[in-house]
């Protein structure tokens, strides 16, 4: 299970929007922001890369035999991860209890993915990390952010129900491929 802090885009995303829309009127930047919220989404799936930095907890429950056969190393859901915070044990009644560090090994290798490694047998495991392209929105690559803001004006144009969308539009999906980042099973 992962838990993480939503996505916050901030005003000046709002704004670029609103240019590229040539939107004026504040009465519509509730709906611009919310459909400009579900493309930066779309851009995170689509990509499987989390585009402005944020935290996450992630549960891992008993390695899979395959895993304990690959020496207990497990991959964390999102990336790029920037820093591994906390590794904790979780008792039955749901409290967290560090795991000393002669207890667990973990790595975060080239490509920002995070890796642990730690006994999940006494129990779920919780590890809190952060992971994200960028710090801040001027932060994300120039082609990600065009893609997010071409998409929201898609949405817009077209009004289209963004949660919907399974895949963006060929002219985005141009601008988002060079970063998609995929995982065989």
């Amino acid at each position: 299970m992962i838990e993480g802090d939503a996505l916050a885009l901030p005003e000046a995303a709002l704004a670029e929007a609103k240019a590229l829309l040539r939107a004026g009127d504040a009465g519509e930047d509730e709906a611009i922001a919310a459909m400009l919220a579900s493309a930066a989404d779309l851009c995170e799936r689509f990509t499987g890369q989390v585009l402005i930095a944020r935290a996450f907890r992630e549960t891992l429950a008993a390695a899979p035999a395959e895993t304990r056969r690959s020496h207990g190393w497990r991959r964390l859901a999102r990336t790029p991860v920037r820093a591994i915070v906390a590794v904790e044990r979780l008792a039955a009644d749901g409290a967290a209890t560090p795991v000393p560090a002669g207890e667990h090994a973990i790595d975060i290798d080239a490509n920002g993915d995070g890796w642990i490694r730690a006994d999940p047998r006494p129990g779920p495991v919780r590890v809190s990390f952060e992971a994200g392209l960028a710090s801040d929105w001027a932060g994300v690559p120039a082609s990600l952010a065009q893609g997010v803001l071409r998409l929201a004006a898609h949405f817009y144009t077209y009004r289209t129900d963004a949660g919907a969308q399974a895949e963006p539009p060929a002219a985005v999906a141009a601008l988002w491929r060079p970063w998609r980042r995929l995982r065989i099973a």
